[in-house]
């Protein structure tokens, strides 16, 4: 789960508006940040950890960054570790000189690397996948042995990113002093949209995961990048696009409508704000036929992506609707938080109970969903220490089982609090008085309704399907070892230890 933006104008420094673009996308990863600008033949780099706002605190690191295109990134690791050298934009010499941003995750990652290093003559210098995907790119590019780019030869690189990389990837790629490329893979798993805007001097041209930066910015949507597809905006404003791979199938990620994307957004046409008041109508049917003789007094949601739908849910079932937490607005968002501990300690620092909201009542709670387990249960003890007499809990999402290995930080079976238990066991385990998940068939009819013309959705962390259809039980089992919280845990006291031994 991260967030890109690539920018072309033809007036002013592109600086303050990847900067603000970044800043719309924060929600999508607050591990890290950088931006990368070009200015005629030369380039200028700024990443770090941190938020947007701390990375690129100072003045002089904003003064830095001239050009007027660029690309830029916020990063939430789920692959490779968490080092400041892994935030992104990554960087390659050869050809032409490449800048990319991605937001997904390669499942032959591994593959790629041999092939890059015994075949492609390539350095890595990162256990990124965002730097295998940069190079793959790079030398299909070089295979066409162009003196001169043109739009010709970038759709045939990607076309040979689509025949080589598998898994999911949004990417917004700079080639020094010709232009930015958008791409998504061929069933758009992650989100990509573009847009423009008429300057004074033109117009402009940006690519962004999500439509919430388009509109901040004053950029009037085109659309999303389809499946497969790539947009070529170059130097001179001109926009290019072409289906680059042979069967794109749409399937976009059912859970970017549950939780990760910000609900003001446009994602392939559906509006996410919609999608979800349908989730809490659909989670209201659900009860309303399971639990006629319900004794629910009041609904409270888990601020801030359960909002929505637990409003909706509240109108259908008669049901007051009230705000019980208020939410901390400076601790992240907890699920996206790397480590256990952390994400446990975190919980009751976000949120904090108004008794008068709880006291002698019984309380339905509602969420986006229920991964780790951890804010769930805390959220509900929370709720009996303010004086609830009874508490339910709901889910708009149903039970998420199987790790997610597209992008999104659910990467072991282990660590899923659904994974391998029914929803009486997990009732117990959360301390409910009951708990009802939202069945999945109804979720996806909630999502479609915006966009009939979706007729598959990414719903892997519920079925254990995966679409790619090349993830086995061996790979699942190297990811736990290297993308589980204790394996995590471990490379960071490695690399602090390594850290201590150079400073000593």
């Amino acid at each position: 789960m991260c967030g890109i933006a690539g920018i072309v104008t033809q007036g002013a420094g592109v600086n303050s508006e990847l900067f603000d673009a970044l800043t719309m996308l924060q929600h999508r990863g607050q591990d890290a940040a950088g931006m990368i600008t070009n200015d005629g033949d030369r380039l200028y780099l700024r990443k770090e950890n941190g938020l947007v706002r701390d990375v690129f605190a100072k003045d002089e690191h904003m003064v830095m960054l001239r050009g007027n295109m660029g690309v830029a990134h916020v990063r939430y690791p789920t692959a490779g570790c968490s080092t400041s050298a892994e935030a992104q934009p990554f960087y390659t010499n050869t050809p032409f000189g490449i800048s990319l941003s991605h937001n997904g995750n390669l499942t032959n990652a591994e593959e790629l690397k041999q092939e890059l290093f015994l075949q492609d003559r390539r350095h890595l210098n990162t256990e990124s996948d965002s730097e295998v995907l940069l190079n793959v790119f790079a030398h299909e590019l070089m295979q066409r042995g162009a003196l001169r780019l043109s739009p010709d030869d970038v759709f045939a690189a990607v076309s040979g990113v689509h025949q080589r990389c598998r898994g999911a990837y949004a990417c917004v790629a700079m080639i020094t002093g010709f232009g930015v490329v958008g791409f998504r893979d061929p069933f758009g798993i992650r989100p990509a949209v573009y847009g423009r805007r008429l300057g004074p001097n033109g117009v402009d041209y940006l690519i962004a995961s999500e439509s919430v930066a388009l509109d901040a910015l004053g950029f009037e949507i085109i659309g999303d990048i389809a499946p497969g597809e790539a947009v070529l905006i170059t130097l001179d404003g001109k926009l290019h696009k072409r289906q680059c791979a042979a069967n794109p199938t749409y399937s976009p990620c059912l859970f970017e409508y549950v939780y990760l994307a910000r609900p003001d957004s446009v994602m392939d046409n559906i509006y996410v704000y919609k999608a979800r008041l349908r989730m809490g109508v659909k989670l209201a049917e659900k009860i309303l036929r399971e639990w006629p003789d319900h004794d629910i007094d009041v609904v409270i949601p888990i601020p801030d992506t359960s909002r929505v739908a637990g409003a909706e849910l509240a109108a259908r079932l008669g049901v007051p609707y009230r705000e019980g937490f208020i939410k901390n607005r400076y601790i992240g968002r907890t699920f996206i938080m790397p480590g256990q501990a952390q994400r446990k300690k975190s919980v009751r620092q976000k949120l904090n109970p108004i008794d008068l909201e709880f006291k002698g009542k019984n309380v339905l709670l509602v969420d986006d969903s229920i991964v780790r387990g951890t804010t769930s249960k805390e959220i509900i003890q929370m709720a009996r220490e303010a004086g609830a007499m009874k508490v339910y809990f709901a889910s708009a999402s149903p039970p998420v089982r199987y790790p997610n290995v597209y992008g999104i930080d659910m990467p072991t079976a282990s660590e899923l609090v659904a994974h391998g238990h029914t929803v009486e066991e997990l009732q117990r385990m959360l301390g409910a008085d009951r708990l009802i998940y939202q069945d999945l068939n109804d979720l996806i009819e909630a999502v479609r309704a915006g966009n009939p013309r979706i007729t598959r959705f990414d719903t892997s962390v519920f079925t254990g399907e995966y679409i790619t259809q090349d993830i086995t039980t061996e790979y699942l089992n190297q990811l736990e070892l290297f993308r589980s919280d204790a394996a995590k845990a471990a490379r960071k006291r490695a690399s602090s230890t390594v850290i201590e031994i150079q400073n000593a």
